[in-house]
């Protein structure tokens, strides 16, 4: 596919309806798949979570969320740095989300109380990053290892050169049901055929593969665009930590673009239904000179990749909530 990109970057699919397709179960091999996930589960985040679109936590107007079961407010100080705290007030245990930003400080508005990045008895901040793409916040209980300064962020195209959108859907499941899912590569054209075409997974990990470098799978597909007419390329899927799957184009229109899949959990199962949020980060790049003014376009552009991103989650969040339904009773084959 070398140079695919510099010449046209359409292609005829190969019009083979929906059940002629070659099946893939036999390739979607369990041993694989669940081997990948172990690998990835095993992998340290400093305790590092995403929060969500770092565009959602604007100035002068909080963020609440609930991550991993801790109930949790973001907004940002006079200087524009992002914080997060406790989403109940140490008084009474208003709701701090709905709080008004004053100077950089939330303003409880039950009775007034000025909480800011010092934090307050019985009220202590956490450690929040903002990335420039995504908001996160570090929580030490909940993730129960070594913290790092700042989270394991994925190399990306420049975003000054870019086009970004984030997208964020809930299911009910947990995170290791949403990243077994993006190492499902073999799925994608049975599963989402009016998004993709022409699937062939062209590098699996072994089950016992120890070099990072090899632990990736690798596709050629066409993102479909009409009919026959789709965009072929070559992408890897890598699992660099336990909630984040990285989908990288690595040859064809769009090379070094990225799709970050983070999963969050907001509600852990205790006996009921767990939750998770499954925040995905798409960074568009292409070196064509048309490129440039396409991103003028850029709102009308996020609005179009956040619809395509919202339906394949649609079908991807019932493929994970059905394994996490089949785990939870003891009767996944996988």
């Amino acid at each position: 596919m070398t140079g695919r990109a510099s010449r046209i970057p359409l292609g005829l699919l190969r019009g083979t309806g929906w059940a002629e397709q070659r099946p893939t179960w036999d390739d979607a091999r369990p041993a694989v798949i669940a081997a990948a996930l172990a690998r990835a589960l095993a992998r340290p985040t400093g305790n590092w979570y995403v929060l969500g679109a770092s565009s959602e936590v604007r100035p002068g107007r909080p963020l609440g969320r609930t991550v991993a079961g801790t109930e949790l407010v973001a907004w940002r100080g006079a200087d524009g740095r992002l914080h997060a705290g406790p989403g109940a007030c140490p008084h009474l245990g208003a709701p701090l989300h709905t709080s008004p930003v004053v100077g950089g400080r939330l303003v409880c508005r039950w009775h007034g109380l000025s909480l800011g990045a010092e934090g307050f008895p019985g009220w202590a901040p956490f450690p929040a990053h903002d990335d420039g793409l995504l908001a996160w916040v570090r929580l030490d209980t909940a993730g129960g290892e070594a913290p790092t300064p700042a989270p394991p962020i994925p190399t990306r195209p420049d975003p000054a050169a870019s086009l970004t959108a984030v997208t964020t859907s809930v299911g009910r499941c947990e995170p290791q049901d949403v990243v077994a899912n993006r190492l499902d590569p073999w799925h994608g054209a049975w599963f989402h055929p009016y998004a993709f075409a022409d699937l062939t997974v062209v590098q699996a990990p072994g089950p016992d593969t120890g070099d990072p470098a090899e632990d990736r799978f690798v596709v050629e597909v066409a993102f479909r665009l009409s009919g026959r007419i789709g965009v072929p390329v070559r992408a890897s899927f890598t699992a660099p930590g336990p909630r984040t799957v990285v989908m990288r184009i690595l040859d064809g229109e769009g090379a070094t673009s990225v799709v970050e899949t983070h999963a969050t959990p907001v509600r852990p199962a205790d006996g009921g239904s767990p939750r998770t949020a499954v925040v995905e980060a798409v960074v568009a790049h292409s070196g064509r000179p048309g490129f440039t003014a396409a991103r003028r376009a850029a709102p009308l552009l996020r609005l179009l990749v956040r619809r395509t991103a919202a339906r394949l989650w649609r079908d991807d969040l019932a493929y994970a909530e059905r394994r996490w339904e089949l785990r939870a009773e003891g009767r996944f084959p996988g």
